[in-house]
């Protein structure tokens, strides 16, 4: 895997010098507080800051790759893919080299690579991250886990946005069972699987069984309001 750096003397330059004076642990807390609240541009400057903190740390400490997720989350959330793409890689670089190749920190880097390629279109590269973080994924914590059902769904949404909903399909089905049974038939992540679903069957032109999953759906948020 290629390994990017981000060069130290950008912090210095991108930042305010109050910011530097946070710790590694206030930093990450600023910045998360931050990107909650959609000030992205302030997260951006604080993760900044962390990432410089965490290296204090060694340069592939566990740390260091947690603030670059954290930062390349941010660029993601700005539409600075270009930006974003290297962080996420040098993270799981980290991730690789301290964790090893299977490892729920290195399925996450994997599964927001491949999402962030495929909001950009780039569906060549999405897929091998997608479905790599969803073997991993199945490996660790099962067939039945709720993150498997979240890569399920991100692998079924590149699937649709290839223009291929009957390979779409069974994933998204997969997902809603595995959901149905470990967050509960009530759960909004069902309701929203059955739309998506239902989406998907639309475009087979299946639309008596869409309404269903629909009338399903709305029946559900309705229970919860």
């Amino acid at each position: 895997m290629l390994k990017w750096i981000i060069p130290a003397g950008l912090f210095l330059l991108a930042v305010p010098v109050a910011c530097q004076q946070l710790t590694w642990e206030s930093a990450m807390a600023a910045g998360q507080q931050a990107a909650q609240q959609g000030n992205y541009a302030e997260a951006e400057r604080i993760f900044l800051v962390a990432v410089q903190k965490a290296e204090e740390f060694g340069p592939q400490d566990r740390r260091v790759a947690v603030s670059l997720s954290q930062l390349a989350q941010v660029y993601a959330g700005q539409g600075k893919h270009v930006e974003a793409e290297p962080v996420y890689l040098q993270a799981l670089s980290i991730y690789q080299a301290v964790h090893g190749e299977n490892h729920p920190d290195v399925a996450a880097t994997l599964n927001n690579l491949g999402v962030l390629h495929r909001m950009y279109g780039q569906y060549a590269q999405a897929e091998p991250l997608l479905t790599r973080a969803l073997a991993i994924k199945e490996k660790l914590l099962g067939p039945d886990h709720p993150d498997v059902a979240l890569s399920l769904v991100n692998l079924a949404q590149l699937r649709v946005s290839q223009g291929q909903p009957d390979r779409a399909e069974p994933l998204y089905r997969r997902a809603l069972i595995i959901r149905e049974h470990a967050l509960g038939q009530s759960h909004p992540e069902v309701a929203r699987t059955l739309e998506d679903l239902a989406n998907v069957l639309k475009k087979l032109g299946r639309k008596e069984e869409a309404l269903a999953l629909e009338m399903r759906a709305r029946e559900l948020r309705a229970a919860r309001s």
